[in-house]
């Protein structure tokens, strides 16, 4: 296909009047397509559905070392569970605390006492002038809304193939003392899908900060998340990488079962150094006395250990899959060669990142939305939702049904070429008629 940017005002005029009919026929169609959120899909929920019948009111809900899951007690959770979801962490269950149904409360929790009470023994982050986190960008919203929730600042960090652009991470932390941490999605990022390199991984537990409380914010998020069974990217364990750097403390890492399992119904976790579990244990045992053991168990009882979480994953890949290689092959039919986008091919994850021209991703989303489609908003992939150069898109295949997922693909794609023409025009000096209605 010939690119827009090679045609001539008269082609692209014609051009953006056959589109204009096209998008006016999706309009007549009364369309209610969402793909605003990276859910589960209902196919991938009804996978865990055994998981409502492996406890009973039949059920001995005593655990190996004895404890009565229905009682009190077991502030850092079960040791099953620990075991079960450090193998899903590849850390030790010694360095485990299993916390309730969201990484996302755990993630915000971590901040919150950290502002009222600082981190091992430093000054409260509340009492500080200034504090400052690292964001690698295009990222994950609610990282974001975390932050600006605290009234901390956060700095744009690129993301490229390799992960968050360290030379300027390494440089930003080592002259700023009030850069207190950075957000990282290391394994099939949201939104990029992209995995760190080995490099980048290394040189993230050997930084130097002038910041003695800085921690590294690891939500991996989609640890066992992959598509396809021979081809998956590989993480360095960040906890071990730390302690061989001589930087054991340097971490928090988050996961939790909520894409594995039931979304809000899940288990979540902390892994980190015994000096944080100690630190963190401290506010636990003031704020509960124990989450739900029952639902931990449960988990245990429904994956058996950490090959039946695996297998389980494989089912999940199964539903993803033909809806990523579908989002991927409407993207490469109807915008290859036109060179009005890119977007990334994750091998895992939930999510596809699509960059349009630049000025062109608020009103890509808006177009789509008054022909039925709702996608995550354009921004919302950078802190403040202000994306700099107005082009991440997130891409969330997961939840529609494949028939639905196809028709939002092929109207985005619509709506690409609609909104590129328009600004290629305007660029041109050609503003003064380009209006969908006209």
């Amino acid at each position: 296909m010939q690119p827009y940017l090679e045609m001539s005002t008269e082609e692209l005029q014609a051009l953006r009047k056959q589109l204009i009919a096209q998008y006016r026929e999706y309009q007549g169609r009364d369309l209610r397509l969402d793909m605003s959120r990276g859910k589960p899909s209902v196919d991938q929920l009804d996978l865990s559905m055994g998981m409502m019948d492996v406890l009973s009111s039949d059920s001995d809900l005593t655990c190996e070392d004895g404890t009565d899951c229905r009682n009190y007690g077991g502030l850092t959770g079960i040791g099953e569970a620990k075991e079960l979801i450090g193998d899903m962490m590849e850390v030790a269950p010694d360095n485990i605390i299993i916390y309730g149904n969201s990484s996302l409360n755990v993630m915000f929790d971590t901040v919150s006492r950290s502002m009222t009470h600082g981190v091992m023994g430093f000054t409260p982050w509340c009492k500080l002038d200034k504090v400052k986190f690292l964001c690698p960008v295009p990222g994950y919203d609610r990282h974001f809304a975390i932050m600006e929730y605290f009234g901390i600042e956060m700095i744009n960090v690129p993301m490229g193939a390799d992960g968050p652009d360290i030379d300027m991470v390494e440089k930003l932390v080592a002259e700023d003392e009030s850069i207190k941490g950075i957000w990282c999605v290391p394994k099939y990022s949201n939104p990029t899908g992209t995995s760190y390199s080995d490099a980048t991984v290394r040189r993230l537990a050997r930084l130097k900060p002038a910041a003695p409380d800085f921690r590294i914010y690891w939500d991996n998020a989609y640890g066992i998340h992959h598509l396809y069974d021979d081809e998956q990217d590989h993480l360095i364990e960040i906890l071990a990488e730390c302690k061989r750097a001589g930087n054991p403390d340097l971490v928090y890492k988050f996961s939790s079962t909520s894409k594995i399992s039931f979304p809000g119904s899940g288990i979540a976790a902390i892994a980190a150094s015994q000096n944080n579990l100690e630190d963190i244990t401290k506010q636990l045992r003031f704020q509960t006395i124990g989450h739900d053991k029952v639902n931990q168990l449960r988990h245990v009882r429904f994956f058996g250990n950490i090959h039946g979480m695996v297998e389980h994953m494989r089912k999940h890949a199964d539903i993803l899959r033909p809806k990523f290689e579908a989002v991927e092959e409407i993207l490469a039919r109807e915008l290859d060669g036109l060179e009005i986008g890119s977007w990334t091919s994750p091998k895992g994850g939930y999510f596809i990142s699509f960059d349009s021209m630049e000025g062109c991703a608020k009103a890509i989303v808006g177009l789509c939305k008054k022909a039925g489609l709702v996608m995550t908003k354009a921004g919302a992939t950078y802190p403040y939702g202000r994306d700099p150069r107005d082009t991440n898109i997130r891409i969330a295949p997961s939840y529609p049904p494949l028939s639905d997922l196809k028709l939002a693909m092929e109207l985005f794609s619509l709506c690409v070429k609609l909104v590129s023409v328009r600004k290629i025009l305007e660029d041109r000096g050609e503003g003064q008629q380009l209006s969908v209605q006209s």
